[in-house]
């Protein structure tokens, strides 16, 4: 654990210089997530962990056409985004690491009444998870992924906006 840091004039600046006013905004050029991709150690476990226990359907599943005898598969997310996942055989990748530029953690939004049935779930498997802000829980994917279960709506944080 480090030392806590006051950053709060460096924030304050940096809204003040960056920050734009809603209404000032340009629209992004981006038309949203198509998907995000994470490494699978095993297709079977993966597709158990998302589609049967948090219950993203299964949507595609095909050969990686980078990696010959790689599986490329996919899960809904919902709103037309998808969790993607290959698998490398052969490669002998590490464990999961937090690395600068790597995944910290992905938020999945889901309406409260879900976000309750998923957290019982996790229970009933012996899922660990931190329960933070009464809106959130955090816990560990198949291969070590950090995960976030929210039940803010899409564009909101802990009540407030955030797009």
């Amino acid at each position: 654990m480090h030392d806590a840091v006051d950053r709060s004039t460096e924030w304050a600046q940096l809204r003040e210089r960056h920050l734009l006013p809603r209404a000032d905004r340009a629209a992004s050029s981006a038309r949203g997530v198509h998907h995000v991709a994470l490494l699978s150690a095993n297709v079977e476990r993966t597709i158990h962990f998302y589609q049967d226990l948090l219950e993203f359907p299964l949507t595609e599943l095909f050969e990686n056409r980078d990696y010959e005898g790689s599986t490329h598969f996919f899960f809904d997310i919902g709103n037309g985004n998808a969790l993607a996942f290959f698998d490398f055989p052969g490669l002998d990748l590490g464990p999961y690491e937090e690395v600068l530029g790597g995944l910290h953690h992905l938020a999945i939004s889901v309406e409260p009444a879900r976000w309750a049935h998923l957290k019982a779930k996790l229970d009933t498997e012996g899922i660990a998870y931190a329960h933070v802000s009464g809106s959130s829980i955090y816990f560990r994917g198949p291969d070590g992924e950090r995960l976030e279960l929210i039940s803010d709506p899409l564009g909101e944080m802990y009540g407030s906006p955030v797009n």
